[in-house]
């Protein structure tokens, strides 16, 4: 099963693209709740390229590495990756508002499905905000 989230973000395409791809910005916007937090991020953007983000809690009591490899990637467009035998796929579609930023991803079995799509779409919903927040006043 797949499930789609997205968020439509009032900044320029190039400055979407750059936030969801820079290390930098990762670290501050790759977080579902505030009581979690990504230490570390590193991307090789290219087909066949890895990326990896340490997310953390923030009270030291549990983490992860979201780890994959690139698939595809057509830049200001689409990034398309693997991640522990599971795909997804980020759209990034220019609208008169800005950009919206699609994912579809693989469900896993473990959480249920509005426990994932709650998850996904809260890290979106920081990436939305850290972009826009980065914008000069209009």
């Amino acid at each position: 099963m797949n499930i789609s989230v997205e968020t439509t973000v009032a900044a320029p395409l190039e400055t979407v693209w750059q936030a969801y791809t820079t290390p930098d910005d990762i670290m501050r916007w790759n977080a579902a709740s505030a009581d979690w937090h990504t230490t570390a991020a590193s991307v090789d953007l290219r087909e066949g390229g890895a990326f990896s983000s340490r997310m953390e809690a923030k009270d030291g009591s549990m983490g992860f590495d979201f780890a994959g490899t690139y698939t595809k990637i057509v830049p200001l467009s689409l990034i398309e990756y693997e991640f522990g035998g599971r795909t997804a796929q980020v759209a990034f579609l220019p609208v008169p508002q800005g950009v919206t930023v699609r994912v579809t991803f693989d469900a896993e079995t473990t959480h249920s499905e509005e426990q994932q799509r709650g998850g996904w779409q809260a890290i979106l919903d920081n990436f939305a905000r850290h972009v826009e927040s980065r914008q000069p006043a209009g």
